[in-house]
């Protein structure tokens, strides 16, 4: 499925500020059954300072500066890009042959599953996470059986309710509550997962969503969001599960950004100095090309 994304994020100040320093990670990238033709990030007004280049994990991440006064700053993103929905058929080992398979594949590159099996900055390993993670595994489950099985027992067990938490909420937090958005049902199904053994880590990206049917398709609805992906053995490689929806993620899913957790994989992060409080709107439309009607 080919689609054009336009995004928009709009930052505004009570008081001007008189230095914001941020990073992004907002533009999507060649990968896995993914191919970007065109992306151009725009920024209003334009930084006294842009840097843009990639991190260790191959996300695009671009550097800004203001050095005068700003009270409101506009992130413009328009990109192609083209998804293709991966193999459904199912390679993986039992989980109980994963460890070794984890041991062999030892290497330093950003797709080794070495660094996904480890405490992250935000994700720590949690007894109750794990327990859960446990309860849900179906008897002589292979590795993607496990996976889906976490991902449909946290959409089961879990309420979506963007009221709950906000970025900071530890995943420990957010599972004990059973209330959280699309950053917790990620990164709690992460703990999970390594707590089981399986590498698994963050990814951020767009969402196609759907208009009722008979309804015309509005703009700026679809949204940014967040899932998991998890390595499920060298004949499978890396898998894609989105929990907050019960799915694997396919072609209405655009990555931009992947890492261990939320913090190597925000949108935007940074400092400013200001007083006062601050706002934030943000619009995403992913359009389908491929569909005629849309």
């Amino acid at each position: 499925m080919r689609y054009d994304i336009l995004l928009t994020i709009d930052y505004s100040y009570q008081s001007a500020s008189d230095h914001v320093r941020n990073i992004l990670r907002l533009i999507p990238q060649d990968g896995p059954g993914q191919r970007v033709s065109a992306a151009q990030l725009t920024i209003d007004p334009p930084p006294d300072e842009r840097r843009d280049g990639q991190d260790f994990f191959g996300n695009a991440m671009t550097s800004v500066a203001w050095h005068e006064p700003v009270q409101k700053i506009t992130f413009c993103l328009t990109a192609s890009a083209e998804r293709v929905s991966p193999p459904a058929a199912d390679l993986s080992p039992r989980l109980d042959e994963l460890a070794a398979q984890v041991a062999a594949a030892a290497g330093l590159g950003p797709a080794s599953p070495q660094h996904y099996l480890a405490p992250s900055p935000r994700i720590a390993p949690d007894a109750a996470i794990t327990e859960f993670a446990r309860q849900a595994l179906p008897e002589g489950a292979s590795v993607r059986a496990a996976i889906e099985a976490l991902g449909q027992g946290l959409y089961k067990a879990m309420t979506y309710d963007p009221e709950a938490t906000d970025v900071t909420t530890p995943p420990a937090e957010a599972f004990a509550a059973r209330h959280g958005v699309c950053q917790d049902f990620a990164q709690i199904m992460v703990a999970g997962l390594r707590g089981l053994g399986v590498p698994a880590g963050y990814v951020s990206g767009f969402l196609r969503t759907y208009p009722p049917p008979g309804q015309p398709r509005l703009e700026g609805v679809d949204a940014m969001h967040a899932w998991v992906m998890a390595w499920a053995g060298p004949a499978q490689g890396w898998v894609e599960y989105d929990p907050t929806n019960a799915q694997w993620a396919g072609e209405d899913y655009i990555t931009v950004a992947i890492g261990r957790d939320y913090a190597d994989a925000a949108p935007v992060k940074g400092a400013i100095r200001t007083a006062g409080g601050q706002d934030s709107t943000q619009a995403v439309d992913v359009i389908p090309l491929d569909q005629p009607g849309f």
